[in-house]
């Protein structure tokens, strides 16, 4: 397992600072490398996490237990955790990234002006990005990834409850990518949990760095977009609604709402709020409520909504606008379509929306009105994710209008420039 430098011991302005240095040379050095290159570090990559697998368990066993030590909760806890199963699906992220196309080098667009200038957009790397991140590890293999399939240097930046997992990790990476003959640099990972650490990230560091993308809570998204003086790609919270039309196939319905809330409460792509078309309310919220605490979820419902189903526990405004990343769901009665997209322009994080309904005028509607990164017809919420986009992994789901949307993957990591050619014009 390769160790990385500088030493945390060091005087952390000057670590920052030659962290910086480093990723950007490595990031010179993989312009350099053609499309096979970077596939062959990514499946070096996907091997040496296999390799490493019983390290990186053994590391992520101390993370768990310092965890539980904190009084972490159950969302963050199964972020952290990892199994065999866990670390194989690491691996393949890595393999599903060294199969997609190649973004570098793309011709966006080419046309030719009168002056007779030939004209050409293509992708390039944005750079060195530094991926500021919190309890999750298989953020620092998906990111270190993406950054490699697109020729960008990485700086992570992980949490300390995944600092062991994390280093477990980049160490292998590196390790892989040494043996490959690739540079190692590519991926780094800030190696002190000092706080001021992620200051020095937000300052550039002299420049080093292009792009900050911050994964995590709302204190942490806010303070980076705050604070950052670089560019930021990121996302608050995932307040996702799911709304069950009249017109929705009940079986469909139930089966959605419960795996939408359900698979894994802690993502981002979890369901925080269902609405309920007032006319079909009385049938099927019955039956939506009951599956739903057959899974273990807990309901919280408005006033019209506990009419229907007295035992859910009466919703405050604070509930409409908390993204739980646990099994607890808010719960309201809406008038129709209309009704759901006045809730969901008021409450919505501008993530992931779901319509439920078999009439296409509805879901037309929806996806023509609702303004969020991510709408899903009659499809759950949990596939707000960039595997199942087929980007092979994601860093994120930016929320934000400027640069990327929705999940952030290799090709969201690029920008472009122009090239263009001439028969030796000069400008009148």
């Amino acid at each position: 397992m390769t160790i990385q430098t500088p030493a945390p011991n060091a005087d952390l302005a000057e670590t920052m600072l030659q962290l910086g240095r480093n990723a950007r040379a490595a990031s010179r050095a993989l312009g350099k490398l053609t499309a096979d290159d970077r596939t062959r570090g990514l499946k070096a990559i996907a091997a040496a996490i296999r390799a490493a697998a019983p390290d990186i368990l053994a590391a992520n066993a101390e993370d768990m237990e310092a965890a539980r030590a904190k009084g972490l909760d159950a969302a963050m806890l199964d972020r952290l955790a990892l199994d065999e199963a866990r670390v194989e699906g690491i691996a393949k992220g890595v393999e599903a990234v060294s199969g997609l196309a190649d973004p570098i080098g793309r011709e966006l667009a080419r046309w030719t002006v009168p002056s007779g200038l030939d004209i050409a957009r293509v992708a390039v790397p944005l750079g060195v990005i530094g991926i500021i991140y919190e309890s999750r590890p298989n953020v620092t293999a998906d990111a270190g990834a993406l950054c490699l399939r697109s020729g960008n240097a990485a700086i992570l930046r992980c949490g300390s409850e995944s600092a062991r997992s994390s280093r477990a990790l980049v160490g292998a990476m590196r390790g892989a990518l040494e043996k490959e003959g690739l540079p190692q640099d590519a991926i780094q990972l800030v190696p002190t949990q000092d706080r001021e650490a992620v200051g020095h990230l937000l300052s550039g560091l002299d420049g080093e760095i292009d792009v900050i993308v911050p994964r995590g809570g709302r204190g942490l998204v806010e303070r980076v977009q705050m604070d950052a003086r670089v560019p930021v790609i990121g996302h608050l919270e995932g307040l996702c609604h799911v709304y069950v039309d009249k017109a929705a196939d009940p079986e469909k319905a139930v089966a959605i709402v419960v795996n939408a809330k359900m698979r894994r409460t802690g993502i981002c792509g979890s369901a925080e709020t269902l609405l309920v078309d007032s006319a079909i309310a009385d049938t099927l919220l019955p039956k939506l409520a009951d599956a739903l605490k057959a899974a273990g979820c807990e309901l919280r419902g408005d006033e019209r909504a506990r009419a229907i189903v007295p035992d859910m526990k009466p919703a405050t405004e604070e509930d409409w606008a908390t993204e739980y990343l646990a099994p607890i769901l808010a719960v309201a009665v809406v008038d129709g379509i209309d009704g759901a997209l006045a809730h969901i322009s008021r409450w919505s994080s501008g993530h992931t929306e779901v319509v439920i309904t078999e009439d296409q005028t509805v879901a037309d509607k929806f996806f023509a009105d609702v303004d969020s990164a991510i709408l899903l017809h009659n499809a759950s919420s949990q596939f707000a994710d960039g595997g199942e986009f087929g980007m092979g992994a994601e860093i994120g789901i930016a929320t934000g209008r400027i640069h990327a949307r929705g999940p952030v993957g290799a090709e969201q990591l690029t920008t472009y420039k122009y090239l263009v050619r001439g028969k030796g014009q000069v400008r009148p």
